[in-house]
């Protein structure tokens, strides 16, 4: 009993260094990461303010095209998140060898994907049509879509090596390349939307240029780091680039499509509330689209924790270190509910300020899309924490290749019980607006409890995904 107890206060007296130490590392890599999906978010929103200077009917056109857009990149970077999982493996096994294949079939799975993605958005005209659009928007939806595809693969490329450079612990140069994109992509927009700098007036098309030239740029500014840069350049990501390893390329997709199911179920769950909103009048929809922008801002938080979880889990998983993995899971779900929770203060103090950044009150029909923006965003203030508990629990079991069953619990989440009691709510009970969502919440809660519980059955379990050295008996190039 007394040696019992002695190990146990000693445990005790070393838990605190434990997470001190954990903490750190979490922080250090999160924090960039973070910076990144800011920096990225930045983009998205100077693209759309400035092609909103151009007029109502060229940003609805732009949006058709953009969410489409959006749907095609979230499956090419659902699936290449794999390889954020399976290079922090590597990595943690001290395998640099398998860090430089999972990375190279990473990319070679970004253009397998990037292809067809390429077929549809060149037929825009017709998805849209065939989906019951407008047809006054088509012509400004073809002409956006028409040189912003061609983003699609310097940007999962880009998101490729970021992982790379992440599950080495040091995602510092991803987040100042894409910090350097910010301003570049906004000179571009300046240039060639309005025909600025001595640069030609095109308007949609111009903005489509600017975002592909800044991708492209990034990717390879990324590159030549990966390439030329310490401690990159000795895993040499692009040696013998056209040699197969079809074990990785498999493994890639077998782990990557439950990640870009739960993603774009997750998407798909709250762009179809956009057209549902619809149903409900253009107050309804226009107090959404205010309302949902500070969650999204809010939500590149646990956007990079999850990602950061990924990677700590997933190099613990390497080294067989399984108190390791689950601790630093835990580690990350408390920093995600703390951090939440200070979003949610936030959100509950200024709702009224944030949403009249969006309107014109001498509008006549402002007071009322505000006061409804406005009662959203105090719905919103209560599925901050479930939408970044379930955000970084999916990402720790990405780190342990467990995918499968958190896409099927995603699914029934969103889909069955948040998109259910939403429209029940909305339509059954004449909620309208606050219906959807209270469905959020509700949907975002369950995938929350259940993520959670399914990484704690994990823990119990003391589950770890098979040894990066057992991929040796599997047919691969070298």
């Amino acid at each position: 009993m007394g040696i019992s107890a002695t190990l146990r206060a000693q445990r005790h007296k070393l838990l605190p260094e434990r997470w001190r130490s954990e903490l750190v590392a979490l922080f250090r890599l999160a924090a960039p990461i973070v910076a990144t999906q800011f920096a990225w978010v930045t983009m998205l929103i100077t693209d759309t303010a400035m092609i909103g200077h151009l007029g109502p009917k060229p940003l609805a056109g732009a949006t058709l095209s953009l969410m489409t857009f959006y749907l095609g990149y979230v499956l090419c970077f659902g699936v290449t998140m794999a390889t954020a999982g399976l290079a922090a493996q590597a990595y943690g096994a001290r395998k640099p060898r398998y860090v430089r294949r999972v990375i190279r079939q990473g990319l070679w799975v970004a253009i397998t994907l990037v292809t067809p993605c390429m077929f549809v958005f060149g037929h825009v005209t017709w998805l849209l049509t065939t989906l019951g659009q407008p047809p006054e928007l088509m012509g400004y939806a073809e002409a956006y879509m028409g040189t912003l595809m061609w983003c699609l693969l310097p940007a999962i490329a880009f998101s490729v090596l970021r992982n790379f450079v992440s599950a080495l612990g040091r995602p510092t140069p991803a987040f100042w390349v894409m910090l350097a994109g910010v301003p570049v992509n906004a000179l571009l927009d300046y240039g060639l939307i309005f025909g600025n700098f001595g640069l030609p007036r095109l308007e949609l098309a111009g903005a489509g240029i600017a975002t592909t030239t800044v991708n492209i740029l990034m990717f390879l500014s990324l590159a030549a780091i990966a390439v030329l840069r310490r401690p990159f350049a000795k895993y040499e990501i692009f040696a013998r680039f056209w040699r197969p390893d079809w074990a990785y390329f498999r493994q890639i997709f077998v782990i990557g499509t439950p990640i870009a199911g739960i993603t774009l179920m997750e998407a798909g769950f709250f762009i179809a509330a956009v057209f549902v909103m619809g149903w409900l009048g253009p107050v309804a929809i226009a107090a959404h689209m205010i309302a949902i922008q500070l969650p999204h801002v809010t939500f590149m938080v646990p956007m990079g924790l999850a990602q950061a979880a990924t990677v700590r889990v997933g190099q613990a998983a390497g080294r067989r270190d399984v108190d390791g993995a689950y601790h630093a899971g835990r580690v990350a779900f408390v920093v995600t509910f703390g951090v939440m929770m200070v979003t949610t203060v936030v959100i509950l103090t200024i709702p009224e300020l944030f949403a009249s950044l969006f309107l014109d009150r001498a509008h006549a029909d402002s007071a009322e899309v505000l006061a409804l923006a406005v009662s959203l965003l105090f719905l919103a203030a209560f599925f901050q924490l479930a939408d970044g508990l379930q955000a970084v629990a999916a990402g720790a079991l990405r780190g342990l290749n467990d995918t499968a069953i958190p896409m099927v619990i995603a699914g029934v989440s969103y889909w069955g019980f948040g998109a259910g009691s939403g429209l029940w709510l909305a339509f059954g009970q004449d909620m309208g607006a606050k219906g959807i969502w209270y469905g959020f919440i509700v949907g975002l809660t369950c995938a929350a409890v259940v993520l959670v519980w399914r990484f704690a059955y994990q823990r119990r379990r003391k589950y770890l995904p098979p040894p990066v050295e057992s991929h040796e008996q599997l047919p691969h190039s070298h």
